[in-house]
């Protein structure tokens, strides 16, 4: 195993956007935006699209998106050069046509939402590759993937959370009747393994019930309902390994039902982003301590944003006044409406200082993880 290197010459960073999931026109949207950011005096960028089949592919920055101003119609371009990861601890990447491998990467930055990119698996793939990546690892973003998964460890944690039921078969869903009786009315129901507000419906008969059971189950396996929290949503970017930062807070007021995927990337005017939230100093500063808890106990890592509710009228036995977390998204959008990078931008840290940042929090746990596995190696005799 070779040891890792010291160099001044720039970074050579791998982004990597688009995906199979439902969410993938927004993590093009968002790669366009760190595309766009990155200090070119310090790195390199190559650019590998996943399309909607999760094929990966070399893409050329002077158009490496279709419609790219259009977020309804934004694309990947077609004929980009197929890719094949070759894992292990000299990892490459390798062009499926006739041509040499890519140069290696020092770092790659995932900018993937949903399923197949923010769970883990994207994650897994580049640990096997022994390439570090923005973001938190492996098991920091399955769990906070998995909303049933981390409602249940914020809970244990001793970190609020809305009452919620779990249901993993449609045929098993609870009726109408009982989901009121232990919820009350209305209710959310949600995939529990997407983002971006996919397949999530506010419902308040029994009609929108069966149809919305119908609709989160199209997107996952298991699914919650969950109780209406009566307040005001308040969102926090945290930044960081071992030693978390929060951001200022900030507060969306949808002018939708809901925070809904239309709101959040395709209808500017879908929401009011409020920058800084009006909060008293004491709510402010709980709501950041929270937020870093919240990081910490769901084994978070880099970089994730946390949404919370501040609520303002008792919600069952939620009373009025509490701070619960929603959930914890570990590869928050980065669009021009977004607000990890918005947030952090009040907070005195610039979009290309922000990617800067990110960047060498993958490299420092990166070189943990390294100076870890280049120890088994020689307890195991392991000199390959």
């Amino acid at each position: 195993m070779r040891r890792p290197e010291t160099t001044t010459r720039r970074l050579r960073v791998g982004v990597l956007f688009g995906g199979e999931s439902p969410e993938h026109e927004v993590s093009l949207q968002s790669a366009k935006n760190v595309i766009e950011a990155i200090d070119r005096d310090r790195y390199d960028v190559v650019l590998i699209g996943i399309d909607h089949r999760g094929r990966w592919r070399l893409t050329d920055e002077s158009g490496f998106l279709r419609n790219a101003s259009d977020p309804r119609r934004i694309r990947l371009p077609a004929g980009a050069t197929p890719l094949a990861v070759a894992c292990g601890r000299d990892p490459e990447i390798v062009p499926l046509a006739p041509g040499d491998p890519l140069p290696p990467l020092d770092v790659v930055f995932p900018v993937l939402h949903g399923p197949m990119g923010e769970d883990g698996a994207v994650q897994g793939l580049l640990r096997l590759a022994h390439l570090p990546f923005v973001g938190p690892g492996v098991l920091g973003s399955a769990v906070c993937m998995d909303k049933d998964v981390a409602k249940r460890l914020l809970r244990d944690a001793g970190i609020p959370v809305a009452p919620f039921l779990t249901v993993s078969d449609r045929e098993e869903a609870p009726a109408w009747t009982e989901v009121v009786e232990a919820l009350g009315t209305p209710v959310f129901v949600k995939p529990a393994n997407m983002g971006s507000s996919v397949g999530v419906s506010r419902v308040d008969t029994e009609r929108n019930y069966e149809r919305a059971l119908d609709e989160a189950f199209s997107f996952d396996t298991k699914i919650l309902l969950e109780r209406t929290i009566r307040g005001r949503e308040i969102e926090i970017s945290v930044l960081g390994n071992r030693t978390p930062e929060a951001s200022i807070p900030g507060e969306i007021a949808p002018r939708h039902d809901f925070y809904s995927y239309e709101a959040k990337y395709l209808d500017e005017a879908g929401a009011d982003l409020l920058i800084p939230a009006d909060l008293d100093p004491d709510t402010a500063s709980r709501a950041q301590d929270l937020a870093i808890r919240a990081f910490r106990a769901l084994c978070c890592e880099g970089m994730s944003r946390v949404d919370l509710f501040l609520t303002t009228e008792d919600c069952g036995e939620v009373p009025a006044g509490e701070l619960i977390v929603n959930e914890i998204n570990t590869i928050p959008g980065f669009t021009r409406i977004s607000m990890y990078p918005k947030l952090w931008a009040a907070s005195g840290v610039s979009y290309p200082e922000l990617i800067d940042r990110l960047i060498r929090l993958a490299i420092e746990r990166g070189e943990r993880e390294r100076r870890l596995a280049w120890a088994i190696a020689l307890a195991t005799d392991d000199t390959e």
